[in-house]
């Protein structure tokens, strides 16, 4: 076993399209010593040109590159463009087999993913009592999601193409990836469910590497992951599209002994088209909300080696963010990051101008020695738009990224057969 820091760390970002999977390895002095972490593996959608089964590739590839054992894997939360790629089959030849094959020692995920948080369990850890309804409607979100979809598809003619696939895109990232969360319970020696100031269970996996968690918070640290803003302009990079509330109810006829109408009279077609309409911007709002509530559950690692930082932050956006944004502490810690894994695939809430501005380490001299590192895993035209300046990776952010740091990203990845961008850090 390693008893001494590692001297560096090789990233390997995949192309896995709209989604993050990232393995880490940390290389320690001596010979067979690497410690190997994945982080996350999922995907919404994938470029044109792959190969159909390039998950079953990317899985194959992690476990030749770790020599067929990880020591880590970390789920930063539920999201199909985070957790797909552990999805497994009943013949045990799926993404998700083979990774479970490598045998990690330890799996991370927020404290929102513990056995004992879910409503109906006998029996919850330390203060977790209190957050057992929000876990409660975490789950419910996945039957909602399914619902949307279902309504969308019978509606999609007067939906329109742009509105069908905003709605599917988001519906589907929300819904339930059952095998790939049982895969996640199972898969690993022992399993650490995490929040804000808990201890991270890769002491003993990582040996010279101090990891931080500074997300998310409880509900009892902070309520803000319950709640989406609607804007912030302190802390967004653009006005973040709002995101409509509604409750659905079933109501009888409003007015039951009006007369009704085989087809719709002329006069008020183009009534029921607004109204159509009107439905369908209500059906984007609510996956727009879900979509919000599940990223502000996710992990945030800092790795430490040798005064180095290395920010891992999954898809956490402002809500999430904010606690531990508000310590004075954490900012200074946060102030001399050297590399930093782009929140949510480079949307324009996810990386707070706070956090941003904070890093000392930025720098337009790109042959600055401490010059900030950066890397990002997204895919355009896939969420978001551009006219609305909502569109992922966010335009200004990515020229950020360019101009004051080292920017390493996969959609710079070409040629066929390549399927990993890497990033040398030493310490």
């Amino acid at each position: 076993m390693a008893t001494s820091k590692p001297k560096s760390l090789t990233i390997r970002s995949y192309q896995v399209g709209f989604g993050d999977c990232f393995l880490l390895t940390f290389h320690y002095p001596g010979t067979n010593k690497d410690r190997h972490v994945l982080v996350d593996f999922g995907s919404t959608g994938q470029p044109k040109g792959v190969p159909k089964d390039l998950m079953l590739k990317v899985a194959e590839d992690i476990k030749k590159q770790c020599n067929g054992k990880l020591h880590a894997v970390v789920a930063t939360h539920r999201h199909k463009d985070h957790i797909s790629g552990f999805a497994t089959n009943k013949k045990g030849t799926a993404s998700g087999d083979v990774i479970a094959s490598c045998k990690p020692d330890v799996v991370l995920q927020p404290w929102t993913e513990h056995p004992k948080a879910r409503v109906d369990a006998k029996q919850a850890p330390n203060g977790m009592t209190t957050n057992q309804a929000f876990v409660a409607a975490l789950g419910d979100m996945h039957a909602i999601s399914a619902a949307i979809l279902a309504e969308a598809q019978r509606r999609k003619t007067m939906l329109g193409a742009t509105l069908m696939r905003e709605i599917t895109f988001l519906g589907d990232d929300n819904l339930s990836n059952a095998s790939a969360v049982e895969n996640l319970m199972q898969m690993g020696k022992k399993n650490y469910y995490l929040n804000f100031g808990s201890k991270s269970g890769l002491e003993r996996v990582l040996p010279g590497v101090k990891t931080t968690v500074l997300g998310p918070p409880t509900l009892k640290q902070s309520s803000e992951i319950k709640i989406q803003r609607s804007k912030d302009e302190d802390e967004f990079w653009m006005f973040q599209a709002l995101a409509n509330q509604f409750v659905l109810k079933s109501q009888g006829r409003v007015f039951p002994r009006a007369k009704t109408f085989a087809t719709a009279p002329a006069y008020t077609r183009w009534f029921l088209k607004r109204m159509r309409s009107i439905r369908g911007e209500q059906l984007l709002g609510i996956v727009r909300a879900l979509d919000k509530v599940m990223n502000n559950t996710s992990l945030i690692l800092l790795f430490e080696v040798n005064g180095k930082k290395l920010l891992f932050p999954g898809d956490a956006q402002i809500e999430n963010w904010s606690y531990a944004l508000s310590k004075a502490a954490v900012r200074r810690q946060l102030s001399t990051v050297n590399l930093y894994k782009v929140g949510h695939h480079g949307s324009r809430n996810a990386t707070p101008k706070t956090l941003w501005n904070g890093f000392k380490n930025r720098s337009k001299k790109k042959t600055d020695k401490r010059r900030l590192k950066s890397i990002m895993s997204t895919m355009t035209g896939k969420h978001g738009k551009a006219a609305s300046n909502t569109e992922v990776p966010r335009k200004t952010l990515v020229e950020a990224l360019a101009s004051e740091s080292e920017l390493y990203t996969t959609q710079s990845i070409k040629g066929k057969g390549n399927i990993s961008l890497v990033c040398e850090f030493k310490f």
